[in-house]
């Protein structure tokens, strides 16, 4: 295939780049995720990796690999062992062990770029063009300035393109049509994928490369059943058919956890569900529409167990994995609600009715416009210190004690500063009170209702007189005063 053997060839000339940075490789242990093994262990994990170093840069891969692995036994969670080890690899052609180390590698340390660069070169010579852009993109998104990374996007967009040159010069050539199909799988080109592998198929329905492809569109459009049918008859034509054998294997635990985190919701076991789909996540990073939908369920059981910024977080990742799901954009909408970030609510729900214009989803819309428009008043509750569900008895209480708080006489030796914010504090616990204490304006303010507009004009009470109200009469407050802002008191 010579396509496969033309991008060998081009990581035949790595060497010069990694033998450069073998020799500032450094160990890094990240702050979240610390290595249980003793200080010992890790000066001996890192006499190791300075051995593999050195046997790297003489291009005795073979011994280097024995040194890394030696680090890895020693020191299992640093990143940069697994990322070492597969520089090693690659330089050995053994791309399908050298791609799980690089995977390991970003498990354990996300920001790892050089991890995410060498998983995507793993996945390019593997012919895996769509996973391997994805990784170089990840790159960018870390260091957009980085030049390896944007050449090799490039390079992973060339792969149909140098398989149509092949077509043209053979045009009945099964082998390069199938290539083509599985790199348009890929590449996310699922219908185009289809028809070149149906094509295939009608004229020779036992091809088990034909009957891969297939499988692979239906697994990356998540209709994962279907596809491990098309697998086992791939494997039932071709025993071993390595590619077809390694998505089936995928597939089934993809399912079989993915169902496991269904049932532990189900049965409102949210700490075991939310561990279950973070295992599930990990299983196929490039299957985009089904870890849309295991982030947006992990979402879910997040919001349950009140992680509502790591759930804002998940729905945020499935929107950029398929941005036409709406469920994540309604699941973010309501951890933006129960945050009380009403801004960004109203622009998810305002991008649902806009793509399903349906009754809930305008309502939805309404609710979280009404909500922004009351968090831009007064928020009485606040000021009074009572949750909304407060009863009668809870909002005199609460008025009571911030109004003797704020009395501008407790405050008549302070700084004119000082003494004019508190009295702005003591007019406006007079004011919650009077809308809170009242039901109709209760009832009105509640509902986000504009006070002023069935003739209540909140800048006409006065702070003073409902003071005097609330503790005047037989062994209330008796005393005058004269505060700042021509304030006068006298209670009795």
């Amino acid at each position: 295939m010579p396509f496969i053997r033309c991008h060998r060839l081009k990581y035949g000339r790595l060497p010069k780049k990694v033998m450069a940075e073998a020799h500032c490789m450094v160990s890094y242990v990240p702050g979240s995720a610390p290595p249980p093994a003793s200080q010992n262990s890790n000066v001996e994990a890192e006499g190791f990796k300075e051995q593999g170093n050195a046997f790297y840069v003489k291009k005795d891969y073979a011994e280097a690999f024995n040194y890394y692995t030696k680090a890895i036994d020693m020191c299992p969670r640093n990143p940069s062992y697994y990322g070492n080890r597969a520089a090693t690899l690659m330089m050995l052609c053994r791309y399908r062990e050298a791609l799980e180390d690089a995977q390991q590698a970003v498990r354990l340390d996300g920001n790892f770029v050089k991890g995410h660069l060498r998983e995507g070169k793993c996945h390019l010579s593997l012919g895996n063009a769509m996973a391997a852009r994805r990784c170089f993109q990840k790159v960018l998104e870390l260091e957009l300035e980085n030049g390896q990374a944007q050449q090799e996007c490039l390079c992973s967009l060339k792969v149909v393109f140098c398989m149509d040159r092949a077509l043209e010069s053979a045009p009945a050539c099964h082998k390069f049509k199938i290539l083509k199909a599985e790199c348009l799988a890929l590449l996310g080109r699922y219908p185009e994928a289809q028809s070149v592998a149906s094509d295939i198929l009608r004229m020779d329905s036992t091809n088990a490369d034909a009957l891969y492809v297939r499988g692979l569109c239906l697994y990356y459009e998540d209709c994962i059943d279907k596809a491990v049918q098309f697998f086992v008859q791939a494997l039932r034509m071709a025993p071993d058919h390595d590619k077809a054998r390694l998505a089936c294997r995928d597939a089934k635990a993809l399912k079989a956890k993915k169902e496991e985190g269904n049932k532990a919701f189900k049965d409102g076991n949210f700490e075991a569900a939310y561990e279950l789909y973070s295992e599930a996540l990990t299983i196929d990073p490039n299957n985009i529409k089904t870890n849309a939908k295991l982030y947006c369920n992990r979402a879910t059981v997040g919001s349950k167990l009140k992680k509502l910024d790591q759930a804002i977080e998940d729905c945020t990742k499935a929107i950029k994995l398929d941005e036409t799901y709406i469920k994540a954009y309604l699941r973010r909408a309501q951890c933006y609600m129960d945050t009380e970030l009403y801004e960004e609510a109203v622009r998810d729900y305002e991008k649902v009715y806009q793509t399903e214009k349906t009754k809930e989803h305008k309502h939805l819309l309404k609710t979280a416009q009404l909500e922004l428009k009351k968090s831009k008043r007064k928020d009485y509750y606040k000021i009074l210190g009572v949750e909304k569900n407060a009863t009668e008895d809870e909002i005199k209480k609460a008025y009571r004690k911030r109004a003797l708080l704020h009395h501008p006489d407790r405050h008549s030796g302070a700084s004119p500063e000082l003494q004019k914010e508190e009295e702005k504090k003591f007019k406006e616990v007079g004011e919650a009170f009077s809308v809170l204490s009242d039901p109709k304006k209760k009832s009105r303010y509640d509902s986000g209702q504009d006070l002023e507009d069935d003739g209540m004009n909140m800048g006409d009470f006065d702070a003073n007189n409902i003071f005097k109200a609330f503790f005047g009469g037989p062994g209330g407050f008796s005393f005058e005063a004269s505060g700042p802002g021509n304030f006068f008191f006298q209670f009795g």
